[in-house]
């Protein structure tokens, strides 16, 4: 039986924090940024973490259960 590979564009979008938690990018900071303000595209430049509803669909893209 073959190996199970890992979903290639999920594991480019995630990282782990060092307790466990799944980090991930905020939306909304890759074109149009005319329009918003200085304040809102600073707050998009941070890294956040996955929500809990997400975090078993995450997982199963990153084959870890």
């Amino acid at each position: 039986m073959p190996k199970v590979k890992t979903n290639s564009g999920a594991k480019k979008r995630f990282k782990f924090t060092g307790t466990g938690k799944i980090k991930r990018r905020r939306a909304y900071h890759r074109h149009i940024l005319t329009k918003k303000t200085k304040k809102q595209k600073r707050n998009l430049t941070h890294q956040t973490v996955v929500d809990s509803s997400d975090i078993k669909q995450v997982k199963d893209l990153l084959r870890l259960r």
